[in-house]
């Protein structure tokens, strides 16, 4: 069984920082894809930023020149730095991954709110 733990969420102000992580704990997996998805009220779940194993990246347009993400492959973590935090980025942020045969799993959610 595959579990991720999500950390890192919080209320801050626009213009400011924060950091997810995520942890991908089990047995006998190969993760091939990792990273972050949010959902705001009222809004389809979106996302947000996405790293390979080979270290390839998606991100939502919007947020391309504020956020990086980054993976430890051997501990099986992700982390999404983000900078320059707008109201539009509050959501609740999950963590996901793509695990080869095993199928697509999905953290809990960890809440963003950007708000002064």
């Amino acid at each position: 069984q595959v579990q991720l733990v999500e950390s890192g969420g919080g209320l801050v102000q626009p213009g400011g920082s924060l950091t997810l992580s995520c942890a991908a704990s089990g047995n006998g997996f190969n993760i091939y894809n990792m990273g972050w998805y949010r959902q705001a009220p009222g809004n389809q779940r979106e996302l947000v930023a996405t790293i390979t194993s080979g270290g390839n990246r998606k991100f939502l347009d919007s947020v391309k020149s504020r956020f990086t993400i980054s993976r430890d492959n051997a501990k099986n973590t992700v982390t999404l730095q983000m900078n320059d935090l707008k109201p539009e980025d509050t959501a609740l942020y999950y963590c996901m991954t793509d695990i080869f045969a095993l199928g697509t799993y999905w953290g809990q959610g960890t809440q963003v709110t950007v708000s002064s």
